[in-house]
């Protein structure tokens, strides 16, 4: 059996930068074996596999502007394309207040001594944001050794799946201005660092909105390979995410 491939990163108009993804695409139905197979041998975080749900559906179809909806394991994820690149449409979860001693053993293990201004949880999505104070940088951010080993000995009852950190944004100068910057880690399900996180955005971008009084920001995660996303908030109680695409590799599957 032969299966189209290919392998794109996003959240980057440049090749090999943001997060990497495979894509497979399915004629037919594979069982669950093959598809962790595949997973295995592409070694990325991400692999996915789309299968048509109906017999209509056309794969090869150019320049396709209308929603497109894909059924996930983790629910329904709603993509349409703009201008500027993809938008994904994201709940948008609110991060609550934290006490700082309940997750303090967590937070020194990860970072330190480091300096922190505030400390929220979203119990829908089990993430828990630290905003680093304000008298670091972004260089700060990107440099930040993170001990991600571990968080794993750290006991939290489950209670944090993912931890995200954050900073506020500086002014544009001779470089593009953000509203605020990140960065992903989650131990507790494989992934020491994400590249860039659509999801960790669906929780930072409530937190950044109430804090900076805007509806539309400019995001950029600072992970090695970095990605950049446009966030814009919905009356509706959701949030747009934005960002560009590169396919990086186009092939056929011989399974």
């Amino acid at each position: 059996m032969k299966l189209p491939i290919f392998i794109a990163d996003a959240f980057t108009a440049r090749a090999f930068r943001g997060n990497p993804a495979a894509v497979c695409l399915l004629e037919n139905e594979l069982d669950e074996d093959m598809h962790q197979k595949i997973a295995r041998e592409m070694n990325l975080s991400e692999t996915a596999f789309i299968r048509k749900l109906h017999p209509t559906d056309n794969f090869a179809q150019k320049n396709m502007t209308s929603m497109l909806t894909f059924v996930t394991l983790s629910g329904e994820l709603r993509a349409r394309r703009a201008e500027d690149g993809i938008i994904l449409d994201f709940p948008l979860y609110p991060a609550h207040p934290q006490d700082f001693h309940e997750v303090e053993d967590l937070i020194k293990t990860a970072i330190g001594n480091t300096l922190v201004q505030d400390i929220c949880y979203s119990p829908d999505t089990r993430k828990l944001l630290i905003r680093l104070s304000d008298v670091y940088d972004r260089s700060f951010l990107e440099n930040l050794k993170v001990n991600t080993e571990n968080l794993l000995q750290v006991e939290n009852t489950g209670k944090v799946k993912g931890l995200i950190l954050t900073l506020k944004g500086e002014p544009g100068g001779q470089t593009q201005a953000f509203d605020f910057y990140s960065r992903y880690f989650a131990p507790w399900v494989g992934v020491a660092e994400d590249p860039v996180t659509g999801s960790a955005h669906a929780v930072l971008s409530s937190y950044w909105s109430q804090h900076l009084g805007k509806k539309e920001m400019h995001a950029f995660q600072c992970s090695r390979r970095g990605g950049e996303l446009g966030i814009s908030l919905r009356p509706d109680g959701r949030v747009d995410i934005t960002g560009s695409a590169a396919v990086v590799l186009e092939g056929t599957l011989t399974v």
